[in-house]
């Protein structure tokens, strides 16, 4: 139990994902990006579970609560099949899908290859394009093949201060990331040498093929999205919340001010209103 919050774990053929869950109503399953966990959305969760059935799942992508099984796809297309898994084995409908970083790069490809089960589409700031990943964080997958990186770069998280440089979160929240919400992020990464394996696997096999194929197969995705862009972005160029909102024939722009690409962390009122208003049908752009 984390505050209001439930916790379980779901057997899916990747093997156990993590599981944080609120609140009743129309369901909202929230999906982060590569090495965050769902603790991405802590100050969401509250905010939008007096009227939703909110979800918040550890993919696998980097700082999840146990390793998959061995041998298991790591890329951005068994993200989305992880994501659409969930969605079976939890047997919901009409599900709003909100993606972050990573994450929106994955509900791409969930509303463009799996949709069912899906009725509408939040993107925030997020990988697209070719912009997979993104050019400032290429990095990462260079140091995936220099020994014990990812047991380094979680060490190094302990520190909120160390957490606000640039080469780490410093570009992606103007709020930065508080000790404890830090230690719940990489906790996983610093106990299991599973999840480490995992995590030099996943910075190796995210491909911007995926992001360019899920972009030509937009035009198709008829279900309603939202695009709430953070103004401020200076890691997903907020031209690219245009591009997207061109391909899409439903799409709304909603952009959130005074946010950088973690705009749960930043923005968590504006963008858990711009949910609510988006279900309901009420969103303005």
């Amino acid at each position: 139990m984390y505050g209001m919050v439930t916790e379980r774990h779901v057997d899916l053929d990747i093997g156990r994902i993590r599981v944080r869950e609120a609140g009743d109503g129309p369901p909202v399953v929230l999906v982060h990006g590569a090495l965050v966990n769902g603790h991405l959305w802590d100050d969401v969760i509250p905010l939008l579970a007096d009227r939703h059935r909110v979800i918040a799942p550890d993919l696998p992508l980097g700082a999840h609560a146990e390793p998959v099984r061995p041998g298991a796809p790591l890329g951005l297309r068994a993200q989305a099949d992880v994501v659409a898994d969930l969605v079976s084995t939890l047997r919901l409908d009409d599900v709003t899908l909100v993606g972050n970083d990573t994450g929106g790069a994955v509900c791409q490809l969930v509303v463009t290859r799996r949709p069912d089960g899906i009725g509408r589409l939040v993107l925030t700031s997020c990988d697209a394009f070719d912009n997979c990943p993104p050019r400032f964080f290429r990095f990462l997958v260079w140091s995936s093949y220099v020994p014990a990186s990812a047991w380094l770069l979680a060490q190094t998280m302990r520190s909120p201060r160390l957490a606000r440089l640039p080469v780490a979160f410093g570009r992606l929240t103007h709020r930065g990331l508080e000790k404890d919400r830090l230690d719940r992020m990489f906790a996983p990464v610093r106990r299991s040498r599973g999840v480490r394996r995992d995590q030099v696997r996943l910075l190796r096999s995210i491909d911007a093929a995926d992001t360019q194929a899920a972009a030509a197969a937009l035009g198709g995705v008829t279900i309603p999205v939202l695009i709430a862009w953070s103004a401020d972005d200076r890691i997903f160029p907020p031209e690219h919340a245009s591009r997207l909102a061109a391909l899409l024939p439903d799409a709304t722009l909603s952009p959130i001010p005074d946010s950088l690409a973690f705009s749960p962390i930043d923005q968590p009122d504006a963008l858990a209103q711009r949910v609510t208003e988006f279900v309901t049908g009420s969103v303005r752009g």
